[in-house]
């Protein structure tokens, strides 16, 4: 029998819990640590315009902003500031990066996600037409970002992300904003949206467990 100690597979967050990696549990997950985190953690790998990280945290608020659902369930709208949930613990990988990792991070990925949904009363895996109306929202984010944040041009952007209809996205909602104000943006919609599921018949989740 090895004497090596196994690898420790979990982060303590600044709430005190500790989320297990390989096996997260939705009691673990607090709506602050999600907040902290995805206003901490930059978009593009930080290379954007600007004078501050443009964050993951203000991304989700241009995505629930911009999506369009065919029904007006307001589940789906928190599931679409959540869309990104599971990069407060990972962070934003770039695309190219992720296909290079592979499936253990997808894997990593959808398992904190199916945790953070049930956390907050959604279904662990959404209906396949509310995940295309969040994925055209995050495109069309990601479309903007690129060419008025990153440096991409308007056709490389577009082969990437497809080119959206022009001025879907607001200049104001793209410009860079400090991680505490963006945190506090980001808890402030989360509790509106929460407080919107709880009136049509959801129990509350956005307080401590």
């Amino acid at each position: 029998m090895s004497g090596t100690k196994p690898p420790r597979v979990w982060q303590r967050m600044l709430s005190g819990r500790r989320l297990d990696l390989l096996d997260p549990s939705p009691l673990d997950i607090e709506i602050e640590d999600i907040a902290h985190g995805l206003a901490r953690v930059a978009r593009w790998n930080g290379q954007t315009r600007g004078e501050h990280a443009f964050s993951v945290a203000q991304h989700s608020l241009i995505v629930e902003a911009s999506v369009r659902f065919a029904d007006d369930d307001p589940r789906w709208r928190l599931a679409a500031l959540l869309h990104d949930g599971p990069e407060y613990v990972i962070g934003d990988m770039i695309s190219p990066f992720k296909s290079v990792v592979g499936g253990d991070y997808r894997l990593v990925e959808e398992r904190l996600q199916r945790a953070i949904h049930l956390r907050f009363g959604l279904p662990a895996t959404l209906p396949p037409a509310i995940l295309k109306a969040i994925k055209t929202a995050d495109r069309l984010s990601a479309f903007h970002e690129a060419t008025r944040l990153a440096g991409f041009s308007t056709e490389e952007a577009g082969a990437f992300f497809g080119r959206p209809a022009e001025g879907a996205v607001s200049a104001t909602s793209l410009e860079p904003k400090p991680a505490e104000v963006v945190g506090r943006l980001f808890l402030a919609r989360f509790r509106e949206l929460d407080a919107g599921t709880v009136a049509a018949g959801r129990p509350a989740t956005g307080g401590k467990t």
